[in-house]
């Protein structure tokens, strides 16, 4: 547990976790996986098998848990057992596993004696000829491993066997077991004594990938594959006061009263001692004012030219979207229909885009001109029965 600052925060080891990229995650491992079994054939089970097991009895396939140590409770073991009697494979890879499972298999470990290994090198190999069990395998990344020292030779067929040895070893000197196969029921149990053959250290050293390969060859790659997130060493675990309080039944419901009354406090006293909402005056609209300072701004500059040409392109403007008249040519047509729709006369509408057409040829106007132009505009508009004048 670690208190920083009057907190408490959670702790997460990330060994053996399926999304680390770290040397001893399993993000490669998960990835091959879903290439040689499908995608679709890989299942996380991120409950306890106990939990999965109960929910699902009827599913089969290979249940695989890999871990640094793995402890089931008595009512786990018996149900992860239970489930492989009915045909179906159980593939454990620990460090260390409990006396319960071992006496029921009849099997013993003990550590392989580490003196004059001075590089902490360990050699693998596979004992299944179809395997080219003569392929040497190197790992130096463990301080101690396990093996089996006894089992029950009538019913266990050795699959694999490792040795600590000096880093240029070509061939294992003492064969100690540490991957057994067991028939159980009519399924089967495979167990293995080094999970850091699943890692992606492992196997990103070449060639151990073959080695790991060679273990899941014992998989029926045509069933699902229930991949263990539960029994990890990087699964996150709290130890938050607020946790333990809310997995503690009475104190769980003191808490929810507590909050209840605290709530129902604030509802009925903050309604009596509520403060008065002063009033917000909306934002004035200063669109016209902020029209008339830009309109002053120009005219104070001497920019005729540019005002006139402002009230052009507004005029033409709604023509086109209040009478839906196209602008680009102010032909016969274009002044037959302006006139009836705006309820002015032909000549007032020649008249007024002759000079417009004349104010569109020049670069610079008079304050004379400028004045013409607007009175035309407006002496137009007044004439018009439109709803919306400009």
């Amino acid at each position: 547990m670690v208190q920083q600052k009057g907190r408490y925060l959670s702790m997460e080891m990330r060994y053996y976790v399926k999304n680390h990229k770290i040397p001893l995650g399993t993000y490669v491992f998960h990835d091959q996986l879903e290439r040689i079994f499908t995608k679709e054939n890989i299942i996380d089970v991120e409950r306890s098998p106990y939990e999965y097991l109960k929910s699902n009895p009827n599913n089969s396939g290979a249940y695989l848990l890999i871990n640094d140590n793995i402890n089931f409770g008595e009512a786990e073991l018996d149900e992860l057992l239970d489930w492989t009697t009915k045909g179906n494979t159980l593939f454990i890879a620990s460090g260390h596993f409990e006396e319960q499972l071992l006496d029921t298999l009849n099997l013993e470990t003990s550590v392989i004696n580490t003196v004059n290994n001075f590089n902490n090198n360990y050699i693998l190999q596979l004992k299944n000829k179809s395997l080219n069990h003569d392929s040497i395998y190197n790992f130096d990344k463990a301080n101690f491993l396990y093996y089996f020292n006894e089992i029950d030779t009538l019913n266990t067929s050795v699959v694999g066997v490792i040795d600590n040895s000096s880093k240029d070893s070509t061939q294992l000197k003492n064969e100690h077991i540490n991957i057994i196969k067991q028939g159980f029921g009519k399924g089967q149990i495979i167990l293995s004594t080094i999970p850091q053959a699943f890692t992606n250290y492992f196997m990103l050293t070449s060639p151990n990938q073959s080695y790991t390969a060679g273990l899941l060859s014992y998989i029926d790659t045509s069933k699902p594959v229930y991949f263990d997130n539960h029994h990890k060493s990087g699964k996150k675990f709290f130890t938050s006061p607020l946790h333990i309080l809310l997995n503690t039944k009475e104190l769980k419901w003191a808490y929810y009263i507590m909050l209840l009354g605290v709530f129902i406090y604030v509802i009925f006293e903050g309604k009596r001692k509520q403060r008065a909402i002063p009033i917000v005056n909306p934002p004035k609209n200063q669109t016209i004012a902020f029209t008339r300072t830009i309109a002053n701004m120009y005219f104070e500059k001497g920019k005729h030219h540019e005002i006139a040409q402002h009230k052009i392109q507004y005029f033409l403007d709604y023509i086109r979207t209040h009478l839906h008249l196209n602008t680009t040519t102010f032909d016969d047509d274009f002044i037959k229909h302006l006139s009836a729709r705006s309820n002015n006369t032909i000549d007032d509408t020649k008249a007024l885009f002759k000079f417009i057409k004349y104010i569109n040829t020049k670069t610079q106007i008079t304050n004379n001109e400028l004045e013409k132009l607007n009175t035309l505009i407006e002496t137009y508009n007044a004439n018009n029965t439109w709803k919306n004048k400009i």
